[in-house]
């Protein structure tokens, strides 16, 4: 059994943790009902521009170079993690899962050449240390998530695709469901294929035929497909970022249940250790006092 020096520096060291897990939990608690109520305000209005998009693009051949289908010849994976730490597996969720999508491509399509974006510290390393394909890094995007900042970065992409320097682009980050769920996801953000957007979940009017257009379905779709794609790449940053401080608090939380745990067996080792040294003292002084009457 440890002496008490041991037990007691234990204790302390496990005290002075818990408090600080338990401050991180409360901090992100704060932001995670922050980014909450970011999420859940944007989901109706980027719900709503795809099942607009999505009932315009009604399979009668109405095309914009957003929906151009071609050869695989280069992929570009965009992956969005954290930029901090401790928060569970949220990390390592989406590390895995683009590895998969490499190694899928690496597999099924070996002449397409595959390129990285990374939002995020947590992915920016990873991929830095062991692959030589992340072409650019935006870690600073997810530390002021402002709609200008990631319309900009959704443009770029926009642009690269129409000038064919990619062929197809996807996305792989964490889907907010609550504070204890998040939902891994790969998305085909282009090519567009506005019926699997997964925010165009209802089924089309069955007359939708019947609209006059005005102006005609090209220039609308012109219009639409751009502030459409935006708002979903938005609505992923989004996700990402409930999604984070919902797993940070809920490891933050497990962090502090645990050490309180500890807290309580470290007392009853202290407690059994402190009463063994006083019955080895007491047995000490009756044992002199009896050599002593002898």
């Amino acid at each position: 059994m440890a002496n008490l020096k041991e037990v007691r520096t234990r204790i302390a060291s496990v005290s002075s943790t818990q408090q600080i897990t338990s401050a991180m939990k409360m901090v992100s608690a704060a932001k995670f009902r922050k980014a909450q109520v970011a999420i859940i305000g944007m989901r109706p209005y980027a719900n709503q521009l795809a099942q607009i998009l999505s009932d315009i693009d009604n399979g009668d051949g109405v095309q914009t170079p957003y929906h151009q289908v071609r050869p695989l010849k280069n992929v570009l994976l965009v992956v969005v993690t954290s930029n901090k730490g401790l928060c569970g597996a949220f990390n390592s969720n989406v590390l895995k899962e683009a590895q998969a999508r490499i190694s899928h491509y690496r597999t099924h399509e070996p002449s397409a050449r595959l390129a990285m974006v990374t939002l995020g510290k947590r992915g920016s390393d990873f991929f830095a240390k062991n692959f030589d394909n992340v072409v650019a890094s935006y870690d600073d995007l997810l530390d002021h998530a402002t709609f200008e900042g990631v319309a900009a970065l959704a443009d770029k992409l926009m642009q690269q695709f129409c000038d064919k320097q990619y062929d197809r682009i996807e996305l792989v980050y964490n889907q907010f469901k609550n504070s204890l769920v998040q939902i891994l996801s790969t998305e085909q953000f282009l090519p567009l294929e506005a019926d699997k957007l997964p925010s165009a979940k209802r089924e089309k009017s069955a007359n939708v035929g019947d609209f006059i257009y005005e102006p005609s379905k090209e220039e609308i779709l012109r219009e639409m497909v751009p502030l459409t794609l935006r708002s979903h790449f938005y609505r992923v940053v989004l996700d990402s970022l409930a999604a984070e401080h919902g797993a940070r608090m809920n490891a933050m939380q497990k962090a502090t249940d645990n050490a309180t745990e500890l807290l309580k067996e470290l007392r009853l080792s202290y407690n059994k250790a402190r009463q063994a040294a006083i019955t080895n003292e007491i047995i000490e002084i009756v044992s002199g006092s009896e050599a002593l009457k002898g």
